[in-house]
């Protein structure tokens, strides 16, 4: 039986766990070794990591901090920021990631899908698509959110999953830190486009809205979020305890 995975996610600015909303006025949260401790040891499924501003600064990710954070945690951990080239792939993988998540540097060089899958395999090339309602339409953006690429999403990630992307993270800008609930139509449209696994991301801010995802979007095979984790608003144990009353099945 497949169990749902709840996933704590990390935006790293400066060293530092920071949160926003909509992608903006982002504020100092925790020490990222810290909270990947506590998350490792309080029901976390996975975790996720990403150097947020590597890609619009136009340098490597930090990793001094994702091995300090891989080193003391004992969940599988997903790394992107600053992911252009297959060498940035080789480098966060040596670094104790089990994962690596590709955005701006897929969306500059596509092949870089294929590339990475080829030689790591599928299992460890994850699509984060960041997107936002345009004019009507889903637009993929790119750089933290920073910029429209023009591109339609639904389309582009079809095409990442044919290059190699085993995984999604459907990250919705419109719902990002608003905390009234996922992206669901968004998310129906991406796992009626794909059959690899989609998690979602962006809108949770209650433990109702976990179980509304899961019931409503069955299909999705994650849900993923960082202020109402990181500022103790949902507790994961309390937030499976109640998945599991509800019929959801997750990991205890």
């Amino acid at each position: 039986m497949i169990t749902k995975r709840i996933i704590p996610c990390l935006d790293v600015r400066n060293g530092r766990v920071v949160k926003g909303t909509n992608f903006q006025g982002l504020r100092d949260v925790s020490s990222p070794v810290e909270l990947g401790q506590y998350y490792s040891a309080h029901g976390a499924d996975e975790l996720v990591f990403y150097d947020i501003t590597a890609s619009s600064e136009g340098r490597a990710l930090f990793t001094d901090i994702l091995r300090e954070v891989a080193r003391t945690i004992f969940i599988p951990l997903t790394v992107g920021g600053g992911i252009n080239r297959l060498e940035d792939f080789d480098r966060v993988l040596k670094c104790g990631a089990d994962k690596v998540s590709v955005n701006s540097g897929a969306i500059r060089n596509p092949e870089l899908i294929a590339q990475a899958a080829q030689k790591y395999g599928s299992q460890c090339v994850v699509l984060s698509a960041d997107i936002k309602r345009v004019d009507g339409a889903y637009r993929v953006f790119a750089k933290g959110g920073r910029e429209d690429t023009g591109m339609e999403a639904i389309g582009w990630i079809r095409r990442c999953v044919s290059l190699g992307a085993g995984e999604v993270v459907v990250n919705s800008i419109d719902t990002d830190g608003v905390k009234q609930g996922f992206d669901l139509p968004l998310l129906r449209a991406v796992l009626d486009a794909v059959h690899v696994p989609v998690i979602a991301s962006g809108g949770a801010g209650s433990v109702r809205d976990f179980v509304e995802l899961f019931r409503t979007v069955p299909d999705v095979d994650a849900g993923l979020a960082a202020s109402v984790f990181h500022f103790g608003e949902i507790e994961i144990p309390q937030l499976k305890s109640e998945l599991r009353k509800n019929g959801i099945h997750v990991r205890v």
